[in-house]
């Protein structure tokens, strides 16, 4: 009897321990990670957004370790991906999570429905995935304003249950705005807000300054140089280096702008002002420059996009706040992360990502000295390469040029020479265009060939054919006799002669032979 008591006690105990241990843990790990949370916020980041209307979407998983390489900690998410949610765990990627527009009816219409998307979309993942906000709806007061009513009650709903779940110290609610929220941005001191959009507006923001929570604003200054062009020079929107006979000037404060989004900043912190709301930062949550665009689109460019990110990236690094508060730095969301092929037109709105589907760069970064952020830009291993599943006479044209005009080294892919096997387009095309591009120092622009070669991290190198780009890389001095040796079909090795220009995709001039034949 005495042993059959000793052990109830002792089963209590342990059962009382392992009870214990169980609460205990996740509360440990809550307060660890609003300690993290409340050090790494003092310092403004860039993050990414992820749309995905990509075809051929990395895996949750990959798409996590993507990140991990790239050294990107922030995301942002257009809904509660459960998969990729899932997948961020325990990796200390912090992610902003959002109630998709057309889940804003059901939300801000029912507290349960609103508690029960909470337990569904962030208790079941918090804190192992380190989720910060959630963006509640998308420009919602400009592109479906019959939901604007419903979007302040959403949000209260939301708060309410994070505060069931003792989550509303750690995780923020808000809801981003187009920029067209804000009307007179420029100067920034006579800026104020759409008064039609007051009665929602007042109320939102007073809920954001008393939960601490950010005004998310979506801000482009490429569509308001696209919309003013003329007025607003391009270098201004480019953050390029002006001198000060070229800085934008506010009459009214003398302030001097060097850039339109520090305008555009200021100009949400003035018209917040006018509603004697003074204690809400503005969080950035997309900003961009998109690489490619159609005829209307000109501007829309490879070298203009990287030149955008890259000093918006160095911009937020530098911590030099904007001319109206120096010492408020605002965090910012690049818009994106991939291109996203699936989009409808116009061109640019497929354009818009750092890196294509397949996890290479659309181009290179130029941020050294700005952290680890975003690893295209450390390594020094990249390379250019030929796309798949390109027209096969295009790819030779690009070639022809890379070897002709282009001057670059292609005596490694003659006959006999290390690199002329396999004997092919793609395969010669890829030498040609890393030789081109590792001449021009990687300056954006030089992997392109009118949309059939792209950057890779991946050496291409094989056996004893070492690429341009590879450090392995041993330099020759090699006599380079005329050939007239030529193979039959689009897969002949490129040889040697004279060129004429053949006018290819309207801009670019890519000679062929006349003879069929290709010089270096």
């Amino acid at each position: 009897m005495v042993n059959s008591k000793l052990i109830a006690v002792l089963i209590t105990i342990v059962f009382f321990y392992f009870t214990v241990s169980s609460t205990a843990k996740p509360s440990a790990l809550v307060q660890q990670i609003k300690q993290q949370s409340q050090e790494q916020d003092k310092e403004p980041f860039v993050g990414v957004n992820i749309g995905t209307d990509v075809s051929n979407l990395l895996s949750a998983k990959d798409l996590v370790s993507f990140l991990q390489v790239q050294k990107i900690s922030h995301v942002r998410l257009y809904d509660a991906n459960p998969d990729i949610l899932k997948a961020l765990a325990n990796t200390k990627v912090r992610v902003i999570v959002s109630v998709p527009n057309n889940q804003l009816l059901a939300i801000g219409s029912s507290n349960t429905t609103a508690a029960s998307w909470i337990n569904r979309n962030v208790v079941a993942y918090y804190p192992e995935t380190f989720i910060t906000h959630i963006g509640v709806g998308d420009e919602v007061l400009t592109t479906v304003p019959s939901s604007a009513p419903l979007l302040l009650p959403a949000i209260q709903s939301l708060y309410s249950a994070l505060v069931a779940a003792n989550l509303h110290t750690q995780i923020k609610v808000s809801t981003p705005h187009a920029a067209s929220i804000v009307l007179d941005t420029f100067p920034p001191s006579q800026a104020y807000f759409n008064q039609s959009l007051i009665s929602v507006l007042a109320p939102l923001l007073q809920f954001l300054s008393k939960t601490e929570s950010p005004l998310m604003m979506n801000l482009y200054p490429y569509y308001v140089f696209m919309e003013n062009k003329g007025v607003v020079p391009l270098d201004t929107s480019l953050f390029k280096s002006l001198t000060p006979s070229k800085e934008m000037v506010d009459p009214n404060t003398l302030l001097h702008y060097t850039n339109v989004l520090d305008a555009m900043i200021d100009a949400a912190y003035v018209s917040m002002k006018n509603l004697n709301v003074t204690n809400v930062s503005v969080l950035v949550t997309e900003s961009g420059w998109p690489s490619k665009g159609d005829s209307k689109e000109p501007y829309a460019t490879i070298d203009n996009a990287d030149t955008y990110n890259s000093n918006l990236i160095k911009h937020v690094i530098d911590q030099s706040g904007t001319p109206l508060h120096p010492e408020i730095t605002s965090s910012v969301f690049i818009y994106e992360l991939f291109n996203e092929d699936l989009r409808s037109p116009p061109v640019s709105e497929a354009n818009w990502g750092l890196f294509n589907s397949n996890s290479t760069p659309v181009y290179l970064l130029h941020v050294s000295g700005s952290g680890t952020f975003l690893a295209n830009d450390t390594t020094n291993q990249t390379y250019c390469i030929a796309m798949d599943g390109v027209d096969l006479k295009t790819l030779q044209s690009a070639l022809d040029w890379a070897c002709g005009a282009g001057r670059a080294n292609c005596s490694e892919i003659q006959p006999g020479e290390s690199c002329y096997q396999p004997n092919n387009v793609k395969n010669h095309a890829s030498f040609a265009f890393d030789s081109y591009y590792q001449k021009e120092g990687k300056a954006p622009g030089s992997c392109d060939f009118k949309g059939v070669a792209m950057i890779t991290t991946t050496d291409p190198s094989q056996g004893s054919c070492v690429f341009p780009g590879s450090k392995k890389v041993v330099h020759k001095t090699r006599a380079v006799v005329n050939s007239t040796e030529v193979s039959s079909g689009a897969d002949r090795p490129t040889v040697l002669s004279e060129f004429a220009p053949l006018q290819i995709h309207g801009e670019m001039n890519l000679p062929i032979p006349e003879n069929g034949l290709l010089c270096i």
